[in-house]
């Protein structure tokens, strides 16, 4: 079992100090990843409603922390652990310097880093950044295409696209990891799921019921399968941001709620049933950073236990 940890950043939790100290906690404890989100503004008159539950983003998302920051941050203090985003929103700045910002992040953490990206979900983000919301899909490709460009073994890089032109240059250095760091894609969309299994390492997921889950994964496997790739090393990496209660809840609410034993027992089953790696988010479970690592080291040892 694959076990990730969210690092602290936001909210509460939005400390670099704290971030440092939970990311060597963690690879004491044994998790096998780290993992960042990406929040730039919470609009006060929001004209998109937050995917999980709708309404307003969450008040915790009015403080976040830059998550390449932290993820260089955590780099630089641990040795083992594997460092990604669920998920940097890609759109945000030209794909150019996106693969410059990665690079580097590769090279400072020893080829540690999983390249996790997605589109976002704020209108008012959006704006704030100067990026069109229409035609998300397609730029997204777009940066995926200039990525690949970028970390390609000649050193020579060139791009004619729709949205972005790079002149014939120079781009060096490459990644540490070869032929490039893994690029894992998140969302629901069946844009999404086709695009992952056409192009991507693996798919960043969500608590959702186990059959919606595996029905999605079965989707992008498929797809995978008719573009000539190999299904079978695809990643599924499942994050939850649990709200842990004293006692059980309705099944309809895990995992976004439930006790301990809920969770662990929903956690196994995803894995059992789809081989997912788990990522944990605590943010929304913990009081304070006392707790974070508490509940981090319970719902770690919990989980090899009843993989055991």
């Amino acid at each position: 079992m694959h076990i990730g940890l969210s690092i602290p950043q936001y909210g509460r939790f939005a400390d670099a100090g704290f971030a440092a100290r939970a990311a060597v906690a963690a690879e004491q404890i044994g998790y096998d990843s780290l993992w960042v989100g990406d929040r730039l503004l919470v609009a006060t008159a929001p004209r998109s409603q937050y995917p999980a539950g709708g309404g307003n983003a969450p008040r915790e998302h009015q403080v976040f922390l830059d998550p390449l920051a932290l993820l260089t941050v955590a780099a630089t203090v641990t040795s083992r652990v594997r460092l990604g985003s669920s998920t940097l929103n890609a759109l945000w700045q030209p794909p150019v310097l996106l693969a410059r910002s990665l690079t580097t992040l590769d090279h400072v953490s020893a080829g540690r880093l999983d390249v996790g990206l997605g589109l976002g979900w704020s209108k008012d983000e959006y704006q704030a950044v100067g990026v069109p919301w229409a035609g998300r899909g397609t730029r997204l490709e777009e940066t995926l295409d200039v990525l690949e460009r970028a970390w390609a073994e000649d050193a020579v890089i060139e791009h004619h696209g729709a949205h972005w032109t790079v002149p014939e240059a120079i781009m060096r250095p490459k990644p540490v990891q070869r032929p490039r760091p893994p690029v894992l894609l998140g969302g629901f969309s069946q844009a999404t799921l086709e695009r992952v299994g056409r192009r991507a390492d693996g798919w960043l997921a969500g608590g959702l019921p186990v059959p919606v889950l595996a029905q999605m994964w079965q989707a992008v496997r498929r797809r995978a399968e008719a573009a000539g790739r190999d299904a079978q090393v695809l990643r599924l990496v499942l994050r939850v941001n649990p709200v842990l209660t004293a006692e059980p809840v309705p099944e309809a609410q895990v995992p976004r709620h439930g006790t301990v034993d809920q969770l662990v027992g929903y956690l196994s089953g995803v894995v059992e049933a789809l081989g997912a790696e788990v990522l944990l988010d605590l943010h929304f479970a913990a009081g304070d950073p006392e707790e974070y690592v508490a509940l981090a080291a319970g719902l770690h040892d919990a989980l090899r236990e009843r993989a055991s």
